[in-house]
């Protein structure tokens, strides 16, 4: 294969969502709206188990934590360019760009699908084997579990940016996306990628569906151990694990129908990227946090705690 040096394609033209100006104008209003939904949900949730002691000992809120981040950092690798994109007609990203989108969006959709996988472990100890859990789940397997998800993320999103570096780009260059991604960008290589769609599929597509049939079978046997078990906390953990399983279902479903497939397009396409990149990491915060007691009661001692400062000061 020729090196990435000897491609002659510089930058590739974003086609985004729609031509039309007008719509592109309501549709910058719209995610700009959303953008702003998912900074402050998922750093409303960081903040909140930072400062507040008892969640941060709490395993499932520490990782909470982290997933939140990772949401919001998702979110910066392509909504920022999209609305940016939305304000111009010609919507142009550099061949180094588009790499980096590439990198950052696979290092840390990848990082969260191990993170989630984690968590559903951390349920399982929690609901199966709640005389151990606080043995088995010390602080120092979750900070391991934790570095262990982001080097996951890390091999991940490294091999997907090699195989595409080794890849000639010698023209056309537009791709048919608002954000550069592997499926789009290997169709326009100038060779036969036949094999290079195969390691591609195995390495996104397989690692979704594995972790994700892998979450499912967690959860099917935390339903089952709580089905026959009769406790005092059985409606918090049901409420707990429905939680999860609809974060799991909301990422790792539109993740399976894009890279567990051949490179074809379909015309939902986009609007299946827009779930994964955009919607998702808006509907996480609100699904935790109106599920949650303990996230609630903990934002409304923060509030009080802010309320009381500023009328102290005021004093």
């Amino acid at each position: 294969m020729k090196k990435e040096n000897d491609s002659k394609v510089t930058e590739f033209v974003l086609l985004g969502l729609s031509s039309s100006w007008q719509l592109q104008l309501f549709l910058f209003l719209i995610f700009l709206l959303i953008y702003v939904a998912i900074v402050l949900g998922n750093l409303l949730i960081v903040v909140t188990v930072r400062a507040d002691a008892r969640l941060l000992q709490s395993p499932m809120y520490y990782f909470l934590s982290y997933l939140s981040f990772i949401d919001l950092c998702l979110s910066c690798v392509t909504v920022p360019k999209m609305l940016g994109d939305f304000l111009q007609q010609g919507k142009v990203i550099s061949f180094s760009g588009c790499l980096a989108q590439i990198y950052f969006l696979h290092f840390l959709g990848a990082s969260e699908m191990f993170l989630l996988t984690v968590m559903a472990y951390d349920r399982y100890v929690a609901i199966c084997h709640p005389l151990h859990y606080l043995t088995v789940m010390n602080r120092q397997l979750c900070f391991q579990l934790v570095f262990a998800c982001w080097c996951g993320g890390f091999i991940h999103s490294i091999t997907q940016v090699t195989l595409v570096t080794q890849l000639p780009f010698c023209g056309p260059n537009e791709l048919d996306n608002f954000y550069c991604d592997v499926p789009q960008v290997i169709k326009l290589a100038c060779m036969d990628t036949y094999v290079v769609e195969v390691l591609m599929v195995s390495n996104s597509g397989l690692l979704s569906l594995v972790c994700f049939l892998v979450l499912l079978f967690s959860y099917a046997v935390i339903l089952i151990t709580l089905r026959t078990r009769f406790h005092q906390g059985q409606s918090k953990a049901l409420s707990t694990c429905a939680s999860h399983l609809t974060v799991v279902s909301l990422i790792f479903v539109p993740c399976v129908f894009i890279y567990l497939r051949p490179f074809c397009s379909f015309p939902v396409d986009k609007v299946v990227s827009v779930f994964y990149t955009v919607v998702t990491p808006m509907l996480n915060p609100l699904i935790y946090t109106l599920r949650n007691a303990d996230m609630k009661t903990a934002m409304k001692k923060r509030r009080k705690k802010h309320v009381a400062s500023c009328c102290h000061v005021k004093g």
